[in-house]
C-alpha cells in the first residue's frame, strides 16, 4: 500500500485551518477537511485519523491527498457540470416574450397574464412540451417582468391644465394672481365623499387579542347610504362636515352656507373656494351662484380628471383610513355621529397639510409628458382618434 502523504505546513496555512476547524459558522464539510489536514500534520496516519475523527478511510485518504497536492485550494469542492438545461436560452426567451404581450394579442380571453396561465399557453403555442408556473416565474424574476400587475394612467383632457393647476398650487402658497393673500383672505378645499354605507354586521365585531388580529363578520345588512361633504379650511386646517342623503347643488350650497355663516369667513374680504369638476359644482354657473349667495366667496376649479390637486381629499382618505373602515354600523345615525365626533377630534390637533408639490414641480411633471408624448406619438394619436 502506497504511503501516506506528508503534510508540513506553514503559519498561515496552520492559522487558517484552525479558523476552519473550530470555527462556529464553518461549514461541516469544510471542517471535516481542515480537522483531516490537521490530524496529518502531526504525522498520525490515515487509519487513525479516521478512527478518530469518525470518517471513512478512503476519505481521510482523498482530502490529505488534495491538500499535499494543491494546498488550500485543494480543499474546495471541485466544479460539476451539474444536471443538463431542461430549456433552452431560446424557449425561455419565447415565453419572456409572451409575458410581454397582452393577451388579446394572442387570442387568449384573459385580461392579465399569471404564472399558470404563461406556462399552459407556451405548451399550447408549441414552445415546449412542458412547463411549470415556477420555471415561468424564475425566468420572468430575472428580468423584473410581472405582467399579473397593472397601472393606471390618463391623458392630459384640460387645455388649461397649467393655468388652473397653478391657480390652485398658488392658493396654496397663499399667492392670487402674483399678490399675496391678506390675513382676511382664506381658502378652502371643498368636496363631497359619496355613498358612504352602514353595513350592519350579522356578528359583533371582535376586538384585537394576543396573536389575533380584530375580527369583522364578513356577511351584513344593508342599513342605507349617505354622501358626505366636507370643506377644509388649507391654512387653519380646520373642517366643516355635513352629511347629506345624497350628493348635488342643493347640499353643496348647504355645505357653503354652513362655512360662510362662521367667522371668520362671514366677514372675510376673499374666501377662495377650490373645487373639482364634479355636477354639484362645475362651471360658470356654479361660479355665479355661489357668488350671488356670498359676494365674497370666489370658486376656483382645479383642472379635469385632477382632483388630486384638491387637499381635502387628503382628508377624506384619512377619514375612510380611521373612522369607515372596517365599515360596521348599526345605522346611518350611527355613521353620521361617528363623522361628527371624529370631526370634532380632528380639529383639536390638526395641522396643515405638508403640500409640497410647486408650480416648479407641475413644471417638471409637463415636461416629462410632453418627452414621453414626443417618444410614443401613437399613443397620443390613438387619443385624439378615439
Amino acid at each position: 500500500m502506497a504511503a501516506a502523504h506528508p503534510i508540513s505546513l506553514t503559519a498561515a496555512e496552520r492559522h487558517r485551518l484552525k479558523k476552519m476547524a473550530y470555527g462556529h459558522k464553518t461549514p461541516s464539510q469544510a471542517r471535516c477537511r481542515a480537522q483531516i489536514v490537521l490530524h496529518a500534520a502531526r504525522g498520525r496516519s490515515n487509519a487513525r485519523i479516521a478512527r478518530e475523527t469518525g470518517l471513512h478511510l478512503d476519505t481521510v485518504r482523498t482530502w490529505r491527498r488534495r491538500f499535499a497536492g494543491q494546498g488550500l485550494a485543494g480543499l474546495a469542492d471541485r466544479k460539476r457540470s451539474g444536471r443538463p438545461h431542461v430549456f433552452s436560452a431560446l424557449q425561455a426567451a419565447q415565453v419572456t416574450a409572451l409575458a410581454c404581450q397582452l393577451p388579446a394579442e394572442t387570442g387568449t380571453p384573459l385580461s392579465r397574464w399569471s404564472c399558470p396561465e404563461l406556462a399552459r399557453e407556451a405548451v399550447e403555442h408549441g414552445i415546449t412540451p412542458f412547463l411549470s408556473a415556477s420555471t415561468v416565474r424564475r425566468w420572468l424574476a430575472k428580468d423584473a417582468i410581472k405582467p399579473w400587475q397593472h397601472r393606471s394612467w390618463i391623458f392630459i383632457t384640460d387645455p388649461d391644465f397649467r393655468p388652473k393647476a397653478e391657480r390652485v398650487l398658488d392658493l396654496y402658497a397663499r399667492t392670487w394672481n402674483g399678490e399675496p393673500l391678506g390675513p382676511d383672505e382664506h381658502v378652502i378645499s371643498a368636496d363631497e365623499k359619496t355613498s358612504i354605507q352602514a353595513r350592519c354586521r350579522c356578528h359583533p365585531t371582535l376586538a384585537p387579542g394576543q396573536a389575533r388580529a380584530m375580527r369583522v363578520n364578513h356577511t351584513y345588512g344593508r342599513g342605507g347610504a349617505l354622501a358626505y361633504l366636507a370643506a377644509y379650511d388649507v391654512h387653519q386646517a380646520k373642517v366643516f362636515g355635513r352629511c347629506e342623503p345624497t350628493t348635488g347643488i342643493d347640499p353643496f350650497m348647504n355645505l357653503v352656507a354652513q362655512v360662510m355663516s362662521h367667522e371668520p369667513y362671514a366677514s372675510s374680504k376673499r374666501v377662495f373656494w377650490i373645487v373639482d369638476n364634479g355636477s354639484s359644482h362645475r362651471g360658470k354657473a356654479a361660479a355665479d351662484r355661489l357668488t350671488a349667495a356670498f359676494p365674497n366667496a370666489v370658486l376656483v376649479h382645479t383642472p379635469v380628471h385632477a382632483s388630486w390637486l384638491n387637499q381635502v381629499e387628503i382628508f377624506f382618505s384619512v377619514v375612510q383610513r380611521k373612522v369607515v373602515t372596517p365599515n360596521d354600523f348599526t345605522d346611518l345615525t350611527q355613521v353620521g355621529d361617528r363623522l361628527r365626533a371624529f370631526e370634532d377630534r380632528y380639529n383639536a390637533t390638526a395641522q396643515p397639510f405638508q403640500w409640497k408639490f410647486t408650480t416648479s414641480d407641475l413644471d417638471d411633471l409637463l415636461a416629462r409628458l410632453d418627452r414621453h408624448t414626443a417618444d410614443h406619438p401613437e399613443e397620443s394619436s390613438f387619443y385624439l382618434a378615439a
